[in-house]
C-alpha cells in the first residue's frame, strides 16, 4: 500500500530539518577546541581556597567572551549559507528549525568543550595553591548571552538569502529570453503572429 503523498512530504521535511540540526550540532565541539586554543589567558588569585579574577575588569575576561562570540557568529553564518545551498525550495521552514535547534546545541557544546580543556589541571592547581598564588584559568563564558549568536546568525543568513535570491521551483529553469510559442518578442501581452494574408484566427481578411 502506497503512503499518501502528504505523509511522504512531511517525512522529507522532518528528515531535512533533523539532518541540518545534527550536522550543525556536531560542529560545536570543534568550535570549542578552536575557542580554547585562541582564548586569552585569564589569571586568578587564590583567596581562602577559591579562585578569584585577578583583574575582573581587565581585557582578558572580555576577550574570552568576544572570541567565542566571533567564532559563533562566523560559524553560524557559514551554516546558514551551507544549508541554503544544500536545501531545496519547499523545505525552508524545516531547515530554519534545524538551524535554530542545531545552533543552540552547537553553541552549548562549544562552550562546554572549550571549558573542559585544561580544567583538571586548573582545579588541581587551585586545590594545592596557597592564598595569594596566581593561577592561569581555562576558557569560560561570563556573558552567556553570546550563546544565541550561533543559531541567530545561521537563521539570519538563511533568511537573508531567501529574500535576496529568487530560488526557482523544481523543474523551472527560468526564462530563456525568447517568447513562448504563442508570444512575439517574449512579451506575454504581444499578439500572436498571424500568417501572411490572414488574421490571427487564420481566416481570410
Amino acid at each position: 500500500m502506497r503512503r499518501p503523498a502528504g505523509r511522504l512530504f512531511a517525512t522529507r521535511l522532518w528528515l531535512a530539518g533533523g539532518v541540518a540540526a545534527v550536522v550543525v550540532a556536531l560542529l560545536g565541539p570543534l568550535a570549542g577546541l578552536l575557542w580554547a586554543g585562541i582564548a586569552p589567558a585569564v589569571t586568578y588569585v587564590i583567596v581562602q581556597g577559591e579562585p578569584l579574577l585577578a583583574e575582573p575588569e581587565g581585557q582578558a575576561p572580555i576577550g574570552v567572551d568576544a572570541r567565542f562570540a566571533l567564532i559563533a557568529l562566523v560559524t553560524g553564518i557559514l551554516c546558514g549559507l551551507a544549508a541554503y545551498a544544500a536545501g531545496g525550495r519547499g523545505n525552508d521552514v524545516a531547515l530554519l528549525l534545524g538551524l535554530a535547534a542545531g545552533g543552540c546545541v552547537a553553541a552549548v557544546l562549544a562552550w562546554r568543550t572549550g571549558h573542559m580543556i585544561g580544567l583538571g589541571d586548573f582545579q588541581d592547581a587551585v586545590r594545592h595553591a596557597r592564598d595569594g598564588t596566581a593561577v592561569t584559568g581555562v576558557a569560560d563564558l561570563r556573558a552567556r548571552g553570546v550563546l544565541v549568536f550561533w543559531p541567530a546568525s545561521a537563521v539570519a543568513a538563511y533568511g537573508l538569502l531567501e529574500v535576496v535570491v529568487r530560488r526557482l521551483p523544481p523543474g523551472d529553469h527560468g526564462d530563456t529570453g525568447a517568447g513562448e510559442a504563442d508570444e512575439v518578442g517574449g512579451d506575454e501581452l504581444d499578439l500572436e503572429s498571424a500568417p501572411t494574408g490572414r488574421d490571427v484566427d487564420g481566416r481570410e481578411p
